[in-house]
């Protein structure tokens, strides 16, 4: 195991609220505690993130153009593996054309061994699974378009 891996477990551990985190490789072994005393509750469902640009910034004329989209995006909360279904062989949690509702579950996030729900955040139709069974995801990657009812 290399460095930049390890940083990347380490920071992933943190992000999620982990307390206490052991790695073990036949060529070392790493135990880290994180001392905040508040443990993080799992992410069930993607939060938009609003940014606000600091008065200097580039004037807007040199910005990209925004395009505004009528479908609301749940994105990744975290870096893990996207599972449409709760186990091999079992049926998908959702599908293009489906309605779903607030708190119920869309797929699975698997960071460190540990399975997440990923719930949806707003009542709607599913227009777009934006990611493939079993694919790595990255934070902050779109996992579904909704059209809201």
């Amino acid at each position: 195991m290399n460095l930049d891996t390890l940083k990347h477990i380490v920071k992933v551990a943190k992000d999620e609220g982990v307390a206490e985190l052991k790695v073990e490789a036949k060529d070392f072994k790493v135990e880290v505690r994180f001392s905040t005393g508040v443990v993080a509750p799992v992410v069930h469902h993607a939060q938009p993130v609003v940014h606000h640009a600091p008065q200097a910034a580039a004037p807007a004329a040199k910005a990209a153009p925004v395009i505004e989209s009528k479908h609301h995006v749940i994105k990744s909360p975290f870096v893990g593996t996207f599972y449409a279904a709760p186990g091999p062989g079992k049926p998908t949690y959702a599908k293009v054309g489906d309605k779903v509702k607030v708190g119920q579950a869309l797929c699975v996030l698997e960071a460190m061994k540990i399975m997440n729900e990923i719930d949806a955040d707003i009542n709607g139709e599913i227009v777009e699974i934006c990611v493939e069974n079993e694919s790595l995801v990255e934070f902050g990657q779109p996992l579904f378009k909704i059209k809201p009812n």
